[in-house]
């Protein structure tokens, strides 16, 4: 079975009108989750639909942040000035999202909040599906013009999306990188290390039938390869061979302290050596060079939908 198939029905969206810009607007909005879990909260998914104001069939972009509630204001500064440029976007808001958050997880804002990390990318990545099956239905939108946009976690989950969905055509990954026993073991990110029940030895024991893994899943399809460990599902380095001769962009950092540089090579490699760029910053500074950021994704955005 797919570990993200999900029951595709009529999307439900609840839409109100949050802010009006000149250029913009921008609706505050809700949808079932197709994938309900343990935690009440995370079966309502919430997120922020930015459209702008003049113009017709807009490419639609999907924009999913990383852990913490500040990552969120990089997505929507990216959204505004899409927006700007006539291309519509929706902010996904993650299950990591404090108002998604249990009341049993409350109070530790660096440990997601469903126990399961497989878990929570199932949700992630199958409510990014459900945003295209309803751009699908939006006659503002071009269903054939459809990317994703995600940084750190969310970029991992963007690739996986884009992996599983081939009506997702584009996407940028930031701070993103593959390997999970890289990641984990590697990188700073407390978060990582949540739940993770081996040990850094047994951890590696696993990862090395992980190339045997890949040459079954490129061959047969994810779907008809069992894995050594469930981490394997939510390695993006799973989905490469789905990815390879798309149109991907990828923005890291030289310093970064979470995801380790040779993660992101693996990952990047595997993709087929994307167009990459590299900020001299780490994890979190990546940030305040903004501008150069969003230049260089709308620039892409732009190019790859002749928009």
């Amino acid at each position: 079975m797919h570990p993200y198939d999900y029951v595709k029905k009529e999307p439900h969206f609840s839409l109100w009108l949050q802010e009006t810009a000149p250029h913009w607007l921008c609706y505050k909005a809700t949808f079932p989750s197709a994938h309900p879990n343990r935690y009440q909260e995370n079966n309502t998914a919430h997120g922020e639909y930015f459209m702008p104001c003049t113009g017709k069939c807009f490419p639609f972009v999907i924009l999913l942040h990383g852990l913490g509630d500040r990552s969120l204001v990089p997505c929507r500064m990216l959204a505004r000035d899409l927006a700007k440029r006539g291309i519509a976007s929706f902010v996904l808001h993650l299950a990591v999202q404090s108002h998604r958050t249990s009341e049993t997880a409350k109070g530790q804002p660096s440990i997601p909040t469903i126990d399961n990390w497989l878990e929570l990318f199932q949700v992630l990545v199958i409510n990014t599906c459900q945003l295209v099956d309803w751009a699908e239905g939006r006659k503002e939108l071009d269903s054939q013009a459809i990317a994703v946009i995600g940084i750190s976690i969310g970029g991992i989950a963007s690739a996986i999306a884009m992996g599983v969905d081939k009506r997702i055509i584009a996407g940028t990954f930031i701070v993103t990188g593959g390997n999970m026993e890289e990641i984990t073991w590697r990188g700073r990110s407390d978060a990582a290390l949540t739940g993770h029940s081996c040990t850094q030895e047994q951890c590696h024991n696993v990862y090395r039938h992980y190339p045997r893994y890949l040459a079954e899943v490129a061959e047969k399809g994810v779907e008809n390869v069992i894995p050594a460990k469930e981490c394997f599902l939510f390695d993006p380095i799973t989905f490469s061979s789905y990815l390879r001769g798309r149109p991907i962009l990828m923005i890291n950092a030289e310093r970064d302290d979470f995801i380790p540089k040779k993660s992101t090579l693996e990952f990047w490699e595997a993709c087929g050596k994307p167009h990459i760029i590299w900020l001299p910053s780490n994890h979190t500074t990546i940030y305040r060079q903004y501008r150069l950021i969003s230049r260089e994704i709308i620039a892409f955005i732009s190019s790859t939908f002749d928009h």
